[in-house]
Formats: C-alpha cells, sequence, structure tokens
C-alpha cells in the first residue's frame, strides 16, 4: 500500500536545489477538508504505543507508533485545532502543509513517565482532544537547520510571500517566529510528496497559535472565537496615506506586514474566492469544533475576506 511521505527536511538553505514556496493549488472536495493533506489513507491506527514524551515549544506533546508503524507528535491543548484546521486552509491556498489530524479521544499503550503531558493523558494512556501529525522521516533533532527569516529568504518581494504573509494575519496567528529565534522557529522545509518524487517547500511548520487574539503577553490566545471576533473589525483597511493598515500583532510582526500591498491582497484573493463556507465549516468540525463553533469562525473569516475584497478595489498606490 502506498502513502504520500511527508517530511521536515532540516538541511541548510545551500543543500536545497529547488526554491519552492508556493504552488498552484488543487480545488480540494470535502473529504479533503475533512481528512487534509494525507487523506483518508493515512490517518493514525489505533493502537497507539508511547515512544517517549517531547519536550519542545510550549504545548506538552509525545510521540507514539500507530497500528501500522508510524511514527505522530501527538499535541495537546488548544493548538490540537488551530494546527489541525491550518493543515487544511493553507493547502488549498498553494502552501505546504503536513498531514494533520484531530482525534477526539483514545488510549496510548504503555504510557510511563510523563512530565508536562500528564495533565493530558491519564494513567491509563486515555487522553482526549489530540492533534496527531505525522513524522515519519522527520529529523530526530528538529535542529532548525531549515529555518528561514520572514525578512531574509528567497522569496521577498514576490506575490506568494506576500500571500503568506497575509494568511498569517488573517489567521491572527502571532507565533511567527523564525529562524532569528534558533530551534524554536516556526519556519521550515518540510518535503513533500511520494518516496523519491517527493520535493522539499518552504514553509511555516507550525499554525498552532491562531484564530484567537494576535499580540504579545497577556493579550494573546489561540482557538478563541470571541477573541478572534474582536479583532475581526477593521482587520485591514486604507489609511489616510493610502497604505494598509493590518489590525495585527505578533512575532516579527513588522516583517510580517512589511511589503504586503494591494496588489498580494488580490493575488491571495483568487484562491480564496474558491473556498465556500461548507468548506470552512467542514474544515474547523474536522478540527474538532462544534456545529456552533464552526459556523462561527467561518463567518468571522468570512468577514475578513471581505475586508480583504474591499481594499483590492484601490489602486496599487495604496501599497506603496
Amino acid at each position: 500500500m502506498f502513502a504520500r511521505t511527508f517530511a521536515l527536511y532540516t538541511l541548510t538553505a545551500a543543500c536545497v536545489t529547488a526554491q519552492v514556496l508556493w504552488q498552484e493549488p488543487p480545488r480540494l472536495s470535502t473529504s479533503d477538508w475533512i481528512w487534509g493533506p494525507g487523506g483518508m489513507e493515512l490517518a493514525p491506527q489505533a493502537p497507539f504505543n508511547f515512544v517517549k514524551e517531547k519536550f519542545g515549544g510550549t504545548n506538552p506533546k509525545v510521540e507514539v507508533k500507530d497500528a501500522r508503524g508510524r511514527r505522530w507528535t501527538v499535541k495537546f491543548g488548544s493548538e490540537a485545532h488551530t494546527d489541525t484546521f491550518q493543515s487544511r486552509f493553507v493547502r488549498s491556498l498553494g502552501y505546504a502543509a503536513e498531514p494533520t489530524y484531530f482525534v477526539k479521544a483514545g488510549s496510548i499503550l504503555d504510557v510511563h513517565g510523563l512530565k508536562r503531558a500528564k495533565y493530558f493523558v491519564a494513567k491509563d494512556g486515555s487522553f482526549r482532544e489530540a492533534r496527531f501529525r505525522l513524522e515519519d522521516n522527520r529529523s530526530e533533532s528538529d535542529s532548525g537547520k531549515g529555518a528561514w527569516s520572514w525578512a531574509v529568504n528567497p522569496f521577498v518581494g514576490t506575490r506568494e510571500l506576500g500571500g503568506l504573509k497575509i494568511l498569517a494575519m488573517l489567521t491572527s496567528n502571532w507565533d511567527t517566529k523564525d529562524s532569528r529565534n534558533g530551534s524554536g522557529s516556526n519556519t521550515g522545509i518540510i518535503r513533500v510528496g511520494v518516496g523519491a518524487n517527493s520535493a522539499p517547500r518552504y514553509a511555516v511548520t507550525d499554525w498552532g497559535a491562531s484564530f484567537g487574539r494576535a499580540g504579545f503577553l497577556f493579550k494573546r490566545n489561540r482557538w478563541d472565537w470571541e477573541g478572534y471576533r474582536l479583532e475581526t473589525r477593521n482587520f485591514v483597511r486604507i489609511g489616510s496615506d493610502g497604505k494598509l493598515r493590518w489590525r495585527y500583532k505578533g512575532r516579527h510582526g513588522d516583517d510580517i506586514k512589511a511589503g504586503v500591498g494591494v496588489e498580494d491582497v488580490r493575488w491571495i484573493l483568487k484562491y480564496l474566492s474558491r473556498i465556500s463556507d461548507d468548506d470552512l465549516k467542514a474544515g474547523f468540525a474536522a478540527s474538532g469544533a462544534s456545529d456552533a463553533v464552526a459556523r462561527e469562525y467561518a463567518r468571522l473569516l468570512r468577514q475578513r475576506i471581505v475586508q480583504l475584497q474591499s481594499v483590492a478595489q484601490f489602486p496599487e498606490r495604496a501599497a506603496k
């Protein structure tokens, strides 16, 4: 049985023979929004056997092997929802994403010695609401060698980078650390494809801090539709000087906003316009949202897209 292999490709920029950030996206079906980049065939299969606890990042995580011997990083907490939805959303817009699934409840065999994760995994191994991300062929070290900077990269000034920046702001993803943050970077190079036909893609590797309030310290959160709603009004507008104004704060926020103009907005709207409210609701539901929360998130995201459509009507000088 064949399987698509997606893996973190941690290597220096000198080793990258193809520098690709974006590819023309397919039109996703409802099934694609439900199952994500890995499809139904790569979904994690119980029973899950404990391998180790992982301590990188802020959210508790463990590594497990499933019934088919595939390795998964299991993340707990609110980012289980956001990571899962974003894998579907960014893929629909042409950006790289790894096979990611939301598992409402399950059990991990032979779990022991937990520290941070002990608050999410019971002594009998049972857990609720977790994100499973396929780790086969990922670097064991997660050394960050493939990390790249929002300010200096091969795509500066391109529509593709402008579009990715817009997605970070559109979804209120505030944890936009990059190579300047060392091993804590949330940018990297992932290998997408099947076996020998796979290829490296530049990507945001962690979208967990999304869909809440963007900002720093006490004013930021994730997977909080009320917080997301508070920042949806005037999400983007044209200032009196004719420049775009973004209601966004995040790590390297000035670099995220820098250089994003009206033409970038118009470009990404060509692909955002393909996405229906039903698509969004299916994606949010597959990420663990209730029907009511899925509807609300879809409504708020649509409001932000409408604001993008509004500023896209301004002449390009507005971006200068």
